[in-house]
């Protein structure tokens, strides 16, 4: 995949970088000011030697005090430099690294309120990369790259005036190998510009790579594919060396060059300064009343102090570009509206739970609907089970519900409203669900009940678990509900796990309850222990149960068969078997599995 080929520096990406540092406008002109001081005190010591060796040294009337007070103003100057540069160097790490504070929490707030459909075509390292890498590289355009850059072209700027001002046929003699710089520094940062854009690409592949194979190690092992997945690494891994090993390619040729054209720089000047110097051409002319001997010593510091900015305005240079280049991934994902929208105002105190659909159609991408024509109504109280073959659009019905998707056509209410008309946390905060694949977070086992949420109290929480069962073995967790649960739970089986996060789901109090095959990873005596808990539960709140155990589904008020996301009937569990129609098929197959395993 190569890079698109884009301008040497995209200044509409660049005036956008800039932009961040307004909330910290006073640090940044300070900067500014730093960089214009610099630029007039850098060439004050030459101009000071050129003065004291044509002036003081080498003047029949040598003068000991004025020798000493140069001396002093040169060593004033430098102490100057020295604290100035301490401050300046600070202050422009210190904007730096605030940039990078308020871009981190900037893009994870996006991340965070993003809707699903981002987290399904974007891998989970594509994300930690933009939160983390790349705004890291916009940090360095800040404390390494435009403010230093600044300071270095005014440097240049000064000491050229110096160079013109002294003598301008020395200096246009020691400038004659500029141009040809300048065209070499160009030509370095657009391929170095190229090797940053393809190793922005490789870091990203690398990351997604990592994260997916890590937490999906346990399939790895248990399939034996290490070598191949090592394979992969591999190829991943050397395609960011190779991309690593192109810009330091540049690198290898730009300072070796920058080194001949200062030799040359240097050359011209000597050549022209001792042609003047033995021809006899009269330097006393000069406003500084200069002899000729200083002169040379002068230039050659003034020189050097030409192209060591030169040298490293490319190095920054290409800071901003990684930076820029960093910056467009960064801001594309916060450019992208991949927000529900949260239009609503309605934010109800208490919800009874009414839950009705009409005519509602979803599809994930275009017009490939997983959902047709969905209509139904669930009074407030009740127990809506839903079953079906797995891709009938089981899940999808819940998760519209909770508006982590928007449907495309109809319309969903609750309690006789439009969710759409809902504030979206308002809406979120009066469901809980418990999913099949249950995530718990690195913590003890009470914030991952909690979601440190503060209002809930230990008493609730103990309540919640002791109503579904988990109180017992949680008390015997070292440490109990303050035991420390690994990454994923990866500490506890995959019961527990599920238990957990029933509670979490109860402690919430909801008015409307989600099981999304809830009790399908737990086993029998676990599923016995919570069943009658589960029961008690929903007695007063309105309840969606997906479950493909059809014995879990009985008591269920109403029951919904979806198949290829479509309706195909609805009614009680009696209604349903009396049908003889695709319920009573399911559950014949399911109760005949059941009893041979019995059997």
């Amino acid at each position: 995949m190569k890079p698109d080929k884009k301008p040497f520096l995209d200044f509409n990406l660049l005036k956008r970088i800039i932009r961040l540092a307004d909330p910290y406008k006073l640090v940044f002109y300070s900067a500014i000011c730093f960089s214009i001081v610099f630029a007039l005190l850098s060439v004050g010591r030459p101009l000071l030697i050129i003065y004291t060796v044509d002036h003081l040294a080498v003047n029949k009337n040598f003068d000991l005090d004025k020798l000493k007070l140069a001396t002093y103003w040169m060593i004033g100057i430098l102490v100057v430099e020295g604290v100035l540069r301490y401050f300046f160097n600070y202050i422009t790490a210190w904007l730096g690294q605030n940039i990078v504070k308020d871009m981190r929490v900037k893009v994870y707030n996006h991340i965070i309120h993003s809707r699903l459909k981002y987290f399904d075509n974007t891998p989970i390292g594509t994300s930690t990369t933009r939160t983390i890498t790349d705004i890291e590289a916009i940090n360095d355009t800040f404390s390494e790259g435009l403010i230093s850059i600044l300071a270095d072209v005014l440097t240049i700027v000064a000491v050229v005036g110096a160079m013109l001002y002294v003598n301008w046929k020395v200096a246009l003699a020691s400038l004659l190998i500029l141009p040809a710089l300048l065209w070499f520094t160009r030509w370095f940062q657009e391929g170095v510009k190229r090797s940053f854009q393809e190793e922005r690409i490789q870091i990203a592949r690398l990351n997604a790579f990592l994260q997916e194979r890590i937490t999906g190690m346990r399939i790895i092992q248990i399939f034996n594919v290490e070598e191949k997945e090592k394979k992969k690494f591999v190829e991943i891994n050397a395609a960011l060396r190779n991309a690593n090993i192109s810009g330091i390619w540049y690198f290898s040729l730009f300072f070796p060059a920058v080194e001949v054209c200062l030799a040359i720089a240097i050359g011209c000047m000597v050549w022209m300064a001792s042609n003047q110097i033995l021809s006899g051409v009269a330097f006393n002319q000069n406003p500084l009343d200069l002899k000729g001997v200083g002169i040379i010593s002068g230039f050659i510091l003034l020189i050097n102090m030409l192209f060591r900015p030169l040298r490293f305005i490319a190095d920054k240079v290409n800071v901003i570009q990684r930076g820029i280049v960093a910056s467009e991934r960064v801001f594309k994902l916060l450019d992208k509206d991949e927000f529900i929208p949260n239009h609503g105002k309605f934010v109800p105190e208490k919800v009874n739970g009414k839950i009705s659909f009409e005519n509602v159609w979803f599809a994930y991408s275009n017009d490939d609907y997983v959902l047709k024509n969905i209509s139904f109504e669930l009074n407030a109280g009740e127990t809506l089970a839903i079953v079906g073959a797995t891709g009938s659009g089981k899940t999808s019905t819940i998760s519209i519900l909770g508006r982590f998707y928007d449907i495309n056509k109809g319309s969903i209410k609750i309690d006789g409203t439009d969710i759409r008309e809902y504030e979206l946390s308002a809406l979120r905060s009066k469901m809980s669900a418990v999913l099949q694949d249950v995530f718990l977070f690195a913590g003890s086992v009470y914030e991952n009940i909690t979601l440190r949420n503060e209002s809930i109290s230990h008493e609730e929480v103990m309540r919640a678990a002791q109503l579904v069962g988990a109180h017992h073995f949680i008390s015997k967790l070292p440490g109990g509900y303050n035991y420390l649960v690994m990454e994923r739970g990866a500490t506890l089986s995959m019961g527990q796990r599920q238990l957990i996060s029933f509670v979490r789901a109860l402690v919430y109090n909801p008015s409307i309850l989600i099981l999304d095959e809830a009790t399908s990873s737990i086993d029998t005596e676990s599923e016995e222990l919570i069943q009658h808990a589960i029961e008690t539960l929903v007695k007063g709140r309105t309840s969606i149960v997906i479950a493909h155990r059809l014995s879990t589904v009985k008591n269920a008020h109403k029951i919904m068969v979806l198949d290829k996301g479509e309706v195909k009937e609805f009614g009680t569990h009696d209604e349903l078997l009396a049908i003889n129609g695709l319920y009573r098929r399911l559950y014949d197959m399911q109760f005949m599995k059941e009893h041979k395993e019995v059997v």
